[in-house]
This record gives structure tokens, sequence and C-alpha cells, in this order.
């Protein structure tokens, strides 16, 4: 499914409120072999059902925002970039320009360990705030992030310039930063923040690999 603003899953009021759950799955993988990373498997099922489950809790909508077809099949709508050849901003531009509500809260689609506690820890920390990301292990990490619609012009801008990465993003915006000790409080072993870029790191992870390569949206 594709389309523009107006998605809505209604969740009881328990959920984050004015905001849409975001996948940004991207393209081919390709140091999974062309695998779509979100479809890897974590006892038994897809990472990136596995966290849209968790999304359907948490938000009032959700979408995938993918560049193969694999992950038609997951429930939610899925729209491409807008701008192709533009990474992860591309990822989040493309969801801002979709969602009708102010928000995003923006995962990568390889993140096997994602829970609710720590993305409601961030999403406390929305006020007066234009993006919400974690500096932990001495980085910053904007695909567990959000991102809100006042960021779209200034990461317009910089798509416009050339190849910017989501941390320029969150350098000229207003940005809170969760520092690494208060991030410990809720993911001490920094699992959740854990993503899948090779086979090395499936393994790692427990995870099966065993599924087929993408093929590009038509």
């Amino acid at each position: 499914m594709a389309g523009g603003r107006g998605y809505n899953r209604v969740v009881p009021s328990k959920g984050i409120e004015g905001c849409t759950g975001v996948l940004v799955a991207g393209g081919r993988a390709s140091r999974l072999g062309g695998v779509p990373k979100g479809l890897v498997r974590l006892g038994g099922e897809p990472i990136a059902a596995r966290t849209l489950r968790l999304f359907a809790e948490l938000f009032p909508a959700s979408l995938v925002v993918a560049n193969v077809p694999e992950y038609r099949d997951l429930g939610v709508p899925v729209i491409p970039d807008r701008i192709p050849g533009k990474g992860p901003p591309a990822g989040v531009h493309a969801a801002l320009h979709a969602v009708h509500t102010e928000w995003i809260f923006a995962a990568a689609c390889d993140m096997p360990f994602i829970e609710a506690l720590p993305i409601r820890l961030l999403a406390d920390r929305r006020g007066g705030a234009e993006a919400v990301l974690v500096r932990c292990g001495g980085r910053l990490h904007p695909l567990h992030a959000f991102w809100s619609r006042a960021s779209l012009p200034a990461l317009e801008r910089l798509i416009s310039e050339g190849n910017p990465s989501l941390v320029d993003l969150a350098g000229v915006v207003r940005t809170r930063i969760v520092d690494e000790a208060e991030w410990r409080t809720v993911d001490p072993g920094g699992r959740v923040l854990e993503n899948v870029n090779t086979f090395e790191d499936a393994a790692r992870l427990g995870l099966d690999t065993h599924i087929a390569p993408a093929s590009p949206l038509a």
C-alpha cells in the first residue's frame, strides 16, 4: 500500500499520542547478500513484524518506508523514498511528508530488540524540541529517535545541498539528547540499539537470515 497523509491505526489511550511509528527499511542490504534486513527472523518472526506489532501498541499510526516489495505483506502502509539515493535521510523525509501526526518515531528495520520503555523515555523528552536522540557508545542514534515535522524544512534544505546524514540534521534543529547515563536506566546493556548489518551480526544475535533476496518495487 502507498499513499499520502491520513494513515491511522487506533490504539488505547495508553499509546503515545501525536506520533506515527515509522520503520525505515530502505532497499537492498548488500552486506547481507541482498536479503531485506527487516525480514531476518528472531524466534521465527521477522524483525519488522515484531517492531510493527510493538508500534501498534504504542502509536495511533504506523508505516514502513521501503524501496523493495517484500514489506508489503506486513499489514501497514508501505511508501518509497520520495528522493532516491539519499539513504536514511530520504526515509525520514518520505515519512515526514506522509504522516498526519506532528511526530514520527523512526527506527531502523534491522533492530531486533526494540522495547516500549526506552521509546517512552524518548517520547517524554519531546517538549520544546524538534528531535530527540540517544547518545550511547560515544555516538548518536538517529534511527531510534523522534523527529518532528518542524524539522522537515531543514532536512529538505540539507538534502538539496548534498548527501547529509541524520546526525547532520540533528545538528541544525532543536535537538534534545538523552545521554548515556540516562539511557542505561532503561537499556542497561545497550541491547535495544543493536542492529544487523552483516551475517556475523546475525549469528551473534541469534537471527535467521535464510530468506529470499529483495526485489525492487515496481
